[in-house]
């Protein structure tokens, strides 16, 4: 077998789904990260279901808690917090 480039399969092709697959799994770490620093407003079952969210689904996951999820946390911290 030679040492040959694949003419099926670009080399552009490789490394744009190799910066993909970087690029998710950054977000993912990001998100992940975010969702544990944030966990002292979060109840256990929330931030249950907002880890399985982020690692099942791989780009829609991270980016819904660093939307949505990450924002009501923080609104749910300072109710409970102003509430006391």
């Amino acid at each position: 077998m030679s040492d040959e480039n694949n003419p099926l399969v670009p080399a552009a092709y490789d490394i744009t789904w190799s910066i993909v697959a970087v690029v998710v799994i950054a977000l993912t770490c990001l998100a992940l990260i975010s969702l544990i620093r944030s966990g002292r407003p979060l109840s256990l079952i929330q931030a249950t279901i907002w880890t399985l969210l982020i690692l099942v689904v791989p780009v829609l996951g991270p980016i819904a808690w660093l939307a949505v999820g990450r924002r009501a946390a923080v609104a749910q911290g300072t109710t409970e917090t102003t509430n006391s």
